[in-house]
């Protein structure tokens, strides 16, 4: 498990599997991709649709969409 990064090493153990099982990854990597679409749909609109205050908070939900997408990556590319 050392392989990965550390986000990556904690939504494992979080998820009870530290052996990273391919399918275990396969499962938490869609589980991950499935809150991502939560937090930030795809279809979000562009950060230059809102005012300065709601610009920042929408740069946020993307910044944390990015980072669970690139959990996901990691788990799956494993």
């Amino acid at each position: 498990m050392t392989d990965l990064s550390p986000a990556a090493q904690a939504v494992l153990k979080a998820g009870g599997v530290d052996q990273g099982w391919p399918i275990h990854r396969k499962a938490i990597a869609a589980a991950l991709r499935a809150v991502a679409d939560q937090v930030v749909p795809k279809e979000w609109p562009t950060i230059e649709d809102y005012n300065e205050y709601e610009q920042g908070v929408a740069a946020a939900h993307i910044k944390c969409r990015n980072q669970l997408l690139a959990i996901a990556d990691e788990l799956e590319a494993q």
